[in-house]
């Protein structure tokens, strides 16, 4: 009996260290791309159709997402040739099991190489709020990134209204809306929480968000440990069509807490807007 039970456990050992070896290479491998086509632009629209990019919850951090990483991600991302890159928040991480942290500088740098015919817009989220929030918006404006907090920017026929990290409580979704409205334009909001989702009003037909990682770790049968959202699994990940209006949440590029991700893999999404029929 005593032998089995050695052997059980070895096996158990093994099988635990198999899962937590497979859950980190699935965090640092390359990001998937997904893709999405929503008809939101009016008829006739000049340029269309306009494609965005959207990458979300970066993290950097050792050992998963180093800014060595982060450059290859860059490079893979301008392989795609976005119109706009829109970045939902979340560039750090300081997470406990972190094997170094970077300053913010060094944090964003690999995106200055980020390629796009409208340029790279972005929102802060909860662990830029928690780290240094003046820093990160220096250190983006300093990367050539526009820094969008509870304000809009009018982009050719898109108006891009950036809302401020809802979770940690920045956000102001009402004076964001006003500034869409009276900017024009077709309007986009971009979130770092997806929670935001259901008081948007029937004319921002698209929201782009992330923060929950889609689980970052989901059990056989279980599901997600975490979605970070009052909401639970209902915007957790993908593409949510409610009443007229679409939210696509990413998965995002890193990892919180720990260097690991199962059931989720890293991703980014490019979303082709056409013209409405």
């Amino acid at each position: 009996m005593r032998v089995t039970a050695v052997r059980i456990g070895a096996v158990l050992l093994l099988a635990a260290l198999a899962v937590l070896g497979w859950s980190y290479r699935t965090a640092v491998a390359d990001p998937v791309v997904r893709q999405a086509t929503v008809s939101l632009l009016p008829p006739g629209t000049p340029g269309a159709p306009i494609h965005l990019l959207l990458l979300s919850d970066i993290h950097v951090a050792g050992p998963d997402m180093p800014p060595t990483r982060l450059a290859r991600i860059v490079r893979q991302a301008n392989a795609l040739t976005p119109d706009m890159v829109l970045i939902a928040g979340d560039f750090v991480s300081d997470k406990a099991l972190s094997t170094r942290t970077f300053s913010l500088a060094e944090s964003i740098a690999p995106l200055t190489r980020l390629r796009s015919r409208f340029g790279t817009f972005a929102v802060l989220g909860n662990h830029d709020h928690w780290r240094d929030p003046a820093a990160a918006r220096v250190a983006l404006r300093t990367a050539g990134i526009h820094v969008l907090d509870n304000s809009t920017r009018r982009v050719g026929p898109l108006t891009i209204g950036g809302l401020d990290d809802a979770f940690t409580g920045h956000d102001d979704l009402d004076a964001t809306l006003r500034a869409m409205a009276a900017t024009g334009g077709v309007p986009i909001l971009l979130s770092h929480s997806p929670d935001p989702f259901p008081r948007l009003p029937a004319s921002v037909g698209l929201m782009l968000a992330g923060h929950t990682h889609c689980g970052q770790i989901r059990l056989p049968l279980i599901g997600a440990v975490s979605t970070m959202s009052h909401y639970g699994d209902r915007y957790v990940c993908g593409i949510v069509v409610e009443n007229g209006k679409t939210l696509i949440v990413g998965a995002g590029l890193g990892t919180s807490v720990l260097p690991l991700r199962l059931g989720a893999v890293p991703d980014m999404w490019l979303i082709t807007l056409r013209p409405r029929s």
